[in-house]
């Protein structure tokens, strides 16, 4: 993509409404508008890096054998009320009529939809375990929305709904999702804390959410530092067996880690001194154990072995897939602008051009730029006749984690300059050789001159 014929209209002041830095940056760096309190406008930067988040949740969903569908976002008031939730919910939900009078609701959440596709199409222990999920967008009519994507009215979540014969089947569902999870969240660049958690409206006696340490955070959490340590990396797992989803689970929820709602002062004095943290923490998902609460209300029942109409166990597992954008700005950027993860990125690098115009670097950059193209990566080339500053203070503002710049001077010697928006350490090399570079770093391979 050419800067020239790109739509990215970054500002140089902050608006005066933001108030924490993942706002601030993503008004500032053209990604998001917003078109009244706590609903946005994403534009093409921002929506690059929310289908980038997008599509990671679904490689790791369905990596774990979970199924993708897609529901509606207007709901039947009469499924609420066959849960129960309807009237208990409260105001967060938006409640419409539609040009019939029938109650309808802009769904807050999809237990009781999901739960009527599950009692219309399964009626046997043989279809189990089944897990659906979907990527959709929800709303939630916050009293006072602010901070941005972070505590938005509308708002992106993944939310996902297992089927399971038992308890001992369904929480080995709640365990692989947790691994999911964990994958998730590392790909994206976050190391996403499992803390114990409450059920809220939702519902259950088993639940994590899992939390990002940042200043800004909404929650006041509570933890042993030895947490902090874990890494799940690139470890092999096989989502079918128990043992395995089950050793995970206890290796990264076995260490005291709690949000303030569930914080057990008796318990976290247990811990030595040195290791105790409190700190807060940016919620970017949930799980859930609720057994039958909604699958006997609302007859979602299938015939075990022995014939006998059983309701099944169910659990519900979100991720917020556009708070995750203000969460990961939040954990990493600095005074120039965002810092963008190699997973997330909008494009993988930003190619400079210090002069426009000159034969010898308009070449070498249109070069450099079919090359990345050719491998498969996404530069951002920026071929625009503004001065070398604000070239590069608008790639520090919009993070994208590599930039190539090329100038005469430069070509002289037969060099560019390749720079880690991360470290800000600079490396001359041949253009061949960082175009190597970044293709290693992506995992791209260079077919030998």
């Amino acid at each position: 993509m050419r800067l020239s014929r790109y739509f990215l209209p970054v500002l140089k002041e902050t608006p005066s409404e933001a108030q924490i830095v993942s706002h601030r940056y993503m008004l500032r760096a053209g990604m998001i508008k917003q078109a009244q309190a706590g609903i946005y406008s994403w534009l093409p930067l921002g929506y690059k890096v929310l289908r980038n988040i997008e599509n990671i949740v679904h490689e790791e969903q369905q990596r774990a054998g979970h199924i993708p569908l897609l529901m509606p976002t207007l709901q039947s008031a009469e499924l609420w009320r066959e849960s129960g939730r309807y009237d208990d919910y409260g105001e967060e939900m938006l409640r419409i009529k539609d040009r019939h009078g029938r109650d309808m609701l802009y769904g807050p959440t999809n237990e009781e939809l999901i739960t009527d596709i599950f009692r219309s199409h399964v009626g046997s222990y043989k279809d189990l375990p089944l897990t659906l999920y979907h990527i959709q967008w929800k709303f939630r009519d916050e009293v006072r929305p602010r901070f941005g994507v972070m505590r938005g009215r509308e708002f992106l979540m993944k939310d996902g709904y297992n089927f399971d014969l038992t308890k001992e089947d369904a929480l080995h569902a709640y365990n692989r999702h947790l691994v999911s999870y964990l994958r998730s969240y590392e790909r994206m660049g976050l190391q996403a804390i499992p803390m114990r958690a409450d059920g809220g409206p939702i519902g259950g006696d088993y639940t994590h959410e899992f939390l990002v340490l940042a200043e800004t955070g909404e929650s006041e959490v509570f933890y042993d530092s030895e947490i902090t340590d874990l890494k799940f990396g690139d470890r092999a797992i096989d989502y079918d067996s128990v043992a395995e989803c089950q050793a995970v689970l206890e290796e990264f929820t076995s260490r005291y880690a709690r949000t303030d709602e569930t914080h057990d002062a008796a318990l976290f004095d247990q811990i030595p001194e040195a290791r105790r943290r409190s700190a807060r923490g940016i919620e970017v998902g949930q799980i859930f154990y609720f057994g039958t609460k909604y699958s006997e209300p609302m007859g979602a029942m299938v015939a075990d072995a022995e014939g006998n109409r059983v309701p099944v166990h169910m659990g519900s597992h979100g991720i917020g897939v556009s708070r995750l954008l203000g969460a990961i700005i939040e954990a990493s950027h600095d005074d120039k602008g965002i810092i963008w993860p190699e997973g997330v990125t909008p494009f993988h690098c930003g190619i400079v051009n210090l002069k426009v115009g000159d034969s010898e670097a308009d070449a070498a950059c249109e070069a450099l730029y079919g090359a990345l193209t050719a491998l498969g990566l996404e530069p951002l080339y920026d071929d625009t006749e503004e001065r070398a500053g604000a070239k590069f203070a608008s790639m520090d503002l919009i993070g994208l984690p590599w930039r190539i710049t090329v100038g005469p001077r430069g070509l002289k010697n037969g060099v560019v300059e390749l720079t880690s928006r991360r470290t800000g350490e600079s490396e001359e090399l041949p253009p061949e050789a960082a175009v190597a570079r970044i293709a290693q770093i992506y995992g791209k391979a260079v077919a030998a001159a």
